[in-house]
């Protein structure tokens, strides 16, 4: 990585043992247009008499340091990163006053100029430990402080941070100043500056304790009129007050801001009330009702780490899973109540639950409560165990205390830590004295260890005894549980079976049997004596985190009926389960196929639709052999333009369809109806071609040679933004020409005054592709890359480039030997050798895939 050094677990302690009381007072001028600023900090702190620490700085340029009225001599006591501090009293006062400079990465002080109107747009993002690239600071979260912000920036703007803004005052040359007022004492990572031209609607939201919060919306002028302030506004009201009851702890702060901010690396940040968001949750043109699903997710998500995570802060970042985790299913939970999106649980078992088992089933899989030594584990640990795993397991913990004593261990766990730090432990004692159950032997079990378990139902029948629809009675049925080899760990379960049955011509459940489940096999007497049904799901209701078979028979049903299955959450479980089938190489990647494309039609929840159908996209670039991909790669984009032309006109579920079309487009004659259905010759009843989709369609007709240059610059010509200039990149990268992938693709990997987005969006072409042979090319030079890209970049674009450059869609055994090769000559550093093992391990499993598929045929 670049050179500034990380901050071990073993600092941060020491550090947190010497110090204490921090305060900051930081003046900025961001009136330059030069790539830098000016920024002085001013500290207050004690610390142990005599005692020696470091502060983080990283600067551009060092121009005075001062402590307790004695200068220190820049050259000696700081490296660019690290500022040395000895000789400390009981009462301290550092004056740090330096020039740092702007990012284009989405670290630190974000600066991006709209091409639409020539503005300048700034933001911050501190999380994980780059609050020190904008003032001096003890950058870790439990050495929580106040930051009052004094800001120099044109008049024209507005100027943000946690504390409310305050009226500018005006000085010199078109420039005003922000002089805030103290803010909350926070952990750095939670601190914010946005800073701009942004258009504002502002509005409030009555707490239980009596004060209306205000309430703001900020975008970029450009994009005000795609802004959905009423939106935002209702999410947050319905938000809080569900919060605060489930709770019983007011909202802890004195403002809410909602941001939307320009080349975000996020989906959002929980800065305390000045919540940033990525642009993509403004919508420029009609999306699905998944998309609007996942936005008030993210809205609900970030506004419970207001309480769990800004309030009541992790002590290091070995916690780091409490934070994410808990607003996850705390948001799941809030949208299920307060939203339009009843079945949200669906989406949860479809989308989230599968991202957890895939990444545990990874060779960099880590128990939820992860070891953490530096700040460069943690960076690499923004992954699917810290999130989604750790949601699935709140889930089960809640079925196995129940939701009335986890809200209430909940609330005294945020009154008794409230505004410091706290650990697992200290909420496991909550949830214990509420529940009266033990969770020691929980915990260690499923925070401690990692893995996914598998749970079959095994059943015997006696056809004899007759009585069943089917003409068999269960005489024994017992749940078995398995685990790998690498984490054998067998895991306590609170789990439900269903048994689904015909009921006038529909299969419905009859019955449900919810049970505790342990070890490597449980007996399920409740079963025996009653006729077999048709279908038997073993975690319906998704209550616990595992992997399901069916039985051969069950499986056999929900693969010809799963339409006629009402309830979504069971519909997700069994895709899900199919989908494990396929990646773990037990069910044909073909079968899968024809599964999505026989039922997805009749799909009505629009996330588990939007789900399949990528699912069925990967299946087919991955999964699929080759002695009939091509073929039945074209009968599934053939089948899903169908599903659009048939679907009701206007629906969401015509919208999906169209939109994976573009996406599953293979053959000149599916290049042929794009470019048709975007000149109008082609008319979807319902289906308007506005911006995003045509962008869709452009970008499909490049992969497959069907788009020149002219129809990529009419595109932009009527789309000339931020956004269109990036989906023009897209559209170029994707042509499937030697030429065009390898300038792309240098582009990516040397080319270091690309943004991030910019960055992404080319890479995103580069990968997009009919023909894997165009990007095999270049697997040699990119292995060879890796380390020079890791040593020389940030962690953002270091790991972008790893990630979206690796050559993803060549599926072959040269390729994997190539990588495996490099990855037993590069043990070093362990955050790259993480990333490329997490590659390999996917292309392994890709191969296997496509070799049971082959054995299908």
């Amino acid at each position: 990585m670049s050179a500034r050094p990380d901050l071990t677990r073993a600092e941060a302690e020491e550090r947190a043992a010497l110090l204490g009381a921090p305060a900051y007072e930081v003046t900025l001028d961001l009136t330059g247009d030069d790539g830098r600023f000016r920024s002085d900090t001013l500290v207050h702190f004690t610390a142990r008499p005599g005692a020696s620490t470091f502060i983080e700085a990283t600067t551009a340029e060092l121009h005075e340091i001062v402590l307790n009225g004695r200068a220190l001599d820049v050259a000696s006591v700081s490296d660019g990163c690290r500022i040395r501090l000895d000789d400390l009293a009981a009462e301290n006062e550092l004056l740090v006053v330096s020039t740092r400079e702007y990012t284009n990465t989405g670290e630190g002080l974000h600066r991006f100029v709209d091409p639409v109107d020539e503005e300048a747009y700034l933001y911050t993002e501190f999380a994980v430990a780059e609050a020190n690239r904008v003032y001096a600071v003890f950058d870790q979260p439990d050495l929580k402080a106040s930051v009052r912000f004094t800001i120099t920036a044109p008049a024209h703007w507005n100027v943000l941070s946690n504390a409310p803004s305050p009226e500018p005052r005006p000085a010199a040359s078109g420039a005003a100043v922000w002089a805030f007022e103290t803010g909350p004492v926070i952990s750095s990572y939670i601190v914010a500056i946005v800073a701009g031209p942004y258009a504002v609607w502002r509005s409030s939201a009555a707490s239980r304790d009596g004060r209306e919060i205000p309430l703001g919306v900020f975008t970029r002028a450009s994009l005000a009129r795609h802004a959905e302030p009423d939106v935002m506004f209702e999410l947050v009201r319905d938000g809080l007050e569900f919060y605060e009851d489930a709770f019983g702890v007011p909202y802890p702060y004195g403002k809410y801001d909602q941001i939307f901010v320009p080349e975000y690396n996020w989906g959002a940040m929980e800065n305390v009330g000045a919540v940033t968001f990525n642009e993509g949750y403004l919508f420029r043109s009609r999306v699905s009702d998944a998309r609007r699903e996942q936005r008030a997710i993210v809205v609900l998500h970030e506004l419970s780490h207001m309480w769990f995570g800004n309030s009541v802060t992790m002590r290091w970042w070995n916690d780091l899973w409490l934070n994410e985790s808990f607003a996850t299913w705390a948001s799941t939970l809030a949208t299920s109540r307060v939203t339009e999106f009843a079945d949200v649980w669906a989406s949860f078992a479809s989308d989230e639950k599968t991202h957890a088992a895939e990444q545990d089933q990874l060779p960099s899989t880590h128990p939820i409560v992860a070891v953490i030594d530096d700040i460069a584990d943690v960076e690499v640990n923004f992954d699917a165990i810290t999130y989604d795993k750790g949601a699935s397991v709140l889930k089960q913990l809640v079925a196995w205390v129940g939701l009335e004593a986890f809200q209430r261990g909940v609330g005294a766990y945020l009154t008794r830590n409230s505004g410091g730090n706290a650990t697992l432990a200290d909420l496991l004692a909550e949830l214990e004295a509420a529940s009266g159950r033990e969770l020691a032997d929980w915990s260690a079990k499923w925070l401690e260890t990692a893995g996914v378990n598998t749970l079959r139902l095994s059943i015997q029948t006696d056809a004899a005894a007759g009585g069943g629809a089917h003409g068999a009675v269960i005489t024994a049925a017992r749940i078995e549980q398995t685990a790998s080899d690498s984490h054998p760990t067998l895991r306590p379960h609170r789990l439900a079976i269903g048994c689904y049955d015909d009921v006038d011509g529909r299969l419905e459940r009859v019955r449900r049997i919810e049970l505790d489940i342990d070890g490597a096999s449980t007996e399920v007497p409740e079963l025996v004596g009653l006729p077999r049904p048709a279908l038997l799901l073993v975690n319906d209701d998704d209550l616990t985190y595992a992997k399901v078979r069916l039985d051969e028979q069950s499986f056999a049903v929900a693969r010809d009926r799963l339409s006629e299955i009402a309830d979504p959450v069971a519909r997700a479980v069994i895709l899900g389960s199919a989908w494990d089938g396929v990646r773990d190489a037990e069910l044909p990647a073909g079968d899968f196929v024809r599964l999505v494309v026989a039922n997805v039609g009749h799909e009505t929840q629009s996330a588990a639709r939007g789900l399949a159908l990528g699912r069925l996209e990967l299946a087919v670039n991955r999964y699929l052999a080759d002695g009939h991909r091509e073929s039945l790669a074209e009968e599934a984009a053939d089948a899903v333009w169908a599903l659009a032309e048939l679907a009701e006109a206007g629906s969401d579920a015509q919208l999906q369809s169209a939109k994976a079309f573009t996406r599953l487009a293979c053959v000149p004659a599916h290049a042929d109806v794009l470019g048709s259905l975007a000149s109008g010759q082609t008319r979807l009843d319902g289906l308007e071609i506005d911006l995003d989709l045509r962008w869709e369609i452009t970008i499909a007709r490049a992969a497959l040679g069907a788009a020149d240059d002219a129809e990529i610059d009419a595109a932009l010509a009527a789309d000339d933004t931020a956004k269109g200039r990036q989906l023009a990149e897209t559209a170029r990268a994707a042509r499937p020409d030697q030429a065009s992938k390898d300038a792309a693709w240098q582009r990516v990997a040397s080319d270091s005054s690309l943004s991030n987005d910019l960055a992404r969006a080319i890479a995103d072409g580069w990968q997009r592709t009919t023909d894997p042979a165009l990007l095999a090319e270049r697997s040699e030079d990119y292995l060879a890359m890796l380390e020079r890209v890791w040593e020389e970049r940030s962690f953002t674009m270091a790991s972008l480039i790893v990630k979206r450059l690796f050559p993803a869609p060549v599926v072959d055994e040269v390729l994997a030997e190539r990588v495996r090769t490099w990855l037993d000559a590069h043990p070093e550093p362990a955050p790259l050798h993480r990333l490329i093992a997490e590659q390999s391990s996917e292309l392994d499993r890709a191969l296997a895939a496509r070799a049971r598929d082959s054995a299908s045929l």
